[in-house]
């Protein structure tokens, strides 16, 4: 009895051991398993334009398994107008958003709602973007970034052949390039085509004013707000003269912006050139068919060089996941990404790293007769300055357009400047 008393009390003892060891084991295989899942993260990324950003975003997906980037593309007005909404009432905002550089200054007195990407250790990859383009997003002291570099818009000279050379002017892009180095140069062009095809230089009163505005470092505002277009020496007024000036010469055509009678006029040859920016040749492909090969790009002189466009991604303050957006966005605008961007959907890269990689330099448009437009655009990308903008700078450009469009209609330019002016001071004092 006392062998089978010893026996069961061993057989116990192992038992028990055995079913603690599984159990321990079992239990550290959960641990080990639980502590590989990682956590399922969903981004809202707010957006508008068309960027095709959405198939960058699968390819992120692809290569971090547990990022879902779920994207909302609205129009332009009302994707700003909505963010600015939801950051106000401090719920509802997007962890990403993208923001256009018209837009930019409009949300700097909320910059206390976004992110500051220097916190994120941006500075890490500021080197790959064009100085200029990098600066707009900082705050006045440099020690706040608002968003990441994306597109750009240098302009360009778009100019059809077929007009040019019967006006009997030179039609390849070097030799247009070395013609039209001035302001004085591009009026006497002007003036010649009208002359020899009784067409106009330019589509609108808007292309024409936006010659000298987009490249002026000041416009509306300074950065203390104040409003500047009245002071004297004003370059928003030497623009808004320019326009007037070259519309009463008869070289400036009645053809608006993105109207159906714009695109019929770029299809069929109705002016002869568009001062433009690179994003406007993605437009120009998918509405002109019948302009295939009859467009050639040029530099355009200095004083009408500058940039027209371009977008920023910033990370608003009430997302969970700062550091898991910052990621992405960072991979997203990376030049690698950028170049890209640039050959699916014709977004002009802010990184010069790209201008040198051999896709970006041979690419060629069967649009613009096989040329490599995009080097034109890169050597003009390079010479932008500095510009300030201003929160309001959106609401005042309306109000300068409409008073020109008026002074095509047969109105005075001085009383429609004026009236402009007094439009333009109610709005901003209510």
């Amino acid at each position: 009895m006392k062998l089978k008393k010893w026996l069961f009390v061993c057989f116990s003892i192992f038992l028990a051991l055995l079913i603690t060891a599984c159990s321990s084991d079992k239990t550290s295989n959960t641990s080990e398993e639980s502590g590989s899942k990682e956590e399922q993260i969903t981004l809202n990324f707010w957006m508008f334009g068309a960027t095709g950003y959405e198939e960058l975003a699968k390819e992120y997906e692809k290569e971090h398994q547990n990022i879902k980037i779920k994207i909302k593309t609205s129009e332009t007005a009302d994707h700003h107008n909505n963010l600015f909404t939801a950051l106000s009432a401090g719920s509802g905002a997007p962890d990403i958003a993208t923001l256009e550089v018209d837009q930019l200054d409009r949300f700097r007195d909320a910059q206390d709602r976004f992110v500051n990407l220097y916190d994120m250790k941006a500075d890490e990859v500021k080197n790959q973007y064009l100085d200029w383009k990098w600066k707009i997003a900082e705050n006045d002291d440099g020690k706040f970034l608002m968003g990441l570099p994306t597109d750009i818009g240098p302009k360009g000279l778009y100019y059809r052949i077929d007009v040019f050379e019967a006006a009997g002017l030179p039609t390849k892009p070097d030799e247009v390039s070395a013609l039209i180095t001035t302001p004085e140069q591009f009026k006497q062009a002007a003036l010649q085509i009208k002359e020899k095809t009784g067409k106009p230089m330019v589509a609108s009163m808007e292309m024409m004013y936006r010659a000298q505005l987009d490249a002026l470092e000041k416009s509306y505002f300074d950065k203390e707000g104040n409003l500047l277009i009245e002071q004297p020496g004003n370059g928003v007024k030497k623009a808004y003269d320019l326009a007037v000036d070259m519309n009463k010469l008869g070289v400036v055509g009645n053809f608006a912006m993105w109207s159906p009678e714009w695109a019929n006029a770029v299809n069929d040859g109705s002016f002869a050139v568009e001062l433009g920016a690179a994003w406007l040749k993605g437009w120009m492909e998918g509405n002109a068919p019948d302009a295939v090969g009859k467009f050639r790009v040029a530099t355009l002189p200095k004083e009408y060089s500058g940039n027209w466009g371009g977008s920023y991604i910033a990370i608003p303050k009430e997302t969970k996941h700062a550091q898991e957006a910052y990621d992405f966005i960072k991979w997203l605008v990376s030049p690698e990404n950028q170049l890209k961007s640039f050959k699916s959907n014709g977004l002009f890269p802010s990184s010069p790293v790209v201008y040198d990689m051999p896709e970006f330099k041979e690419a060629s448009d069967e649009f613009f007769g096989g040329q490599s437009t995009q080097t034109v655009f890169a050597l003009s990308a390079q010479k932008i300055g500095m510009v300030y903008k201003g929160k309001d700078y959106t609401s005042v450009h309306d109000e300068i357009l409409a008073a020109l469009v008026n002074v095509q209609g047969g109105a005075d330019s001085e009383e429609e400047w004026h009236a402009a002016i007094k439009r333009i001071k109610t709005k901003l004092n209510r």
